[in-house]
């Protein structure tokens, strides 16, 4: 049985590689694009913008949402979804320190 070791690292690093997590298909990317493009809940309109079906769509956009990328409501039979700019702001300045950190200056 494998043990999961991950907590033994710090909070932010832990908070970065699940945002990394969630950031790795292109799909989910395209999503969070078109997300940021309205600058609005979208509604439906994701699955007409992608070329995915229903099915897959429904789960990039379950796992960007338990990241915590984005924010989804359901109005009758419609779930619509925005960007959680709360936490995109939170994760920005942990990013930008993690690659101010790796590309310093002293690396081959």
């Amino acid at each position: 049985m494998a043990i999961n070791k991950s907590n033994i690292f710090p909070e932010e690093v832990q908070e970065l590689a699940a945002l990394a997590k969630a950031l790795g298909h292109p799909a989910r990317i395209a999503i969070l694009q078109a997300l940021a493009q309205k600058q609005s809940c979208i509604c439906g309109e994701i699955v007409e913008i992608l070329p995915l079906s229903q099915a897959t769509v429904s789960q990039h956009l379950k796992a960007l949402k338990e990241a915590g990328l984005i924010k989804g409501e359901v109005e009758g039979v419609k779930s619509c979804y925005c960007l959680n700019l709360e936490y995109l702001k939170r994760m920005s300045p942990l990013l930008n320190q993690f690659f101010k950190n790796i590309l310093s200056p002293g690396c081959c």
